[in-house]
């Protein structure tokens, strides 16, 4: 029975072992932009993980992808470009200012502003109806009250 644990052990090492990639570049410039786009780009079987912190199957062939297109010669932009035409625009944590994603860049601000509008709107009509003075017909109700006593 030890025997088995004292496997199954080795077994789930090995597994760990062998999902550590290694890659060499030719220049630290072209590391940094491995790097940079690893980070930049979601898993999408995860979809709360970038591609170098997931261990998914997709995420691996994704960072081998970048890796091959960067010895090719591809420049970041062009690979991002490759990503969002064959994964779309979710596959960019940092999404591109465009006409589709205008409610999400500016939709935050929006509603701030309007929350910010609404909260001083309403301060200031109850400061109106705090400060406002009463009118004769309640002073006269006023003084009959305390002239009955």
């Amino acid at each position: 029975m030890s025997k088995l644990i004292v496997c199954l052990v080795l077994l789930m090492s090995f597994a760990s072992v062998s999902a550590f990639e290694e890659r060499t570049f030719d220049s630290t410039e072209d590391e940094a932009t491995y790097d940079s786009l690893i980070k930049e780009l979601r898993c999408l079987v995860c979809q709360n993980q970038n591609i170098a912190d997931s261990d998914a199957e997709l995420a691996v062939d994704l960072r081998r992808e970048i890796y091959s297109m960067i010895g090719q010669g591809k420049s970041k932009s062009e690979i991002l470009d490759f990503m969002v035409q064959r994964y779309g625009e979710f596959v960019l944590y940092k999404p591109r200012f465009s006409a589709r994603t205008l409610v999400l860049w500016l939709g935050p601000a929006v509603l701030l502003l309007t929350g910010g509008f609404v909260l001083y709107r309403t301060t200031r009509s109850s400061k109106k109806k705090s400060v406002r003075s009463p009118d004769d017909a309640a002073l006269a109700r006023a003084r009959n009250l305390l002239d009955e006593d």
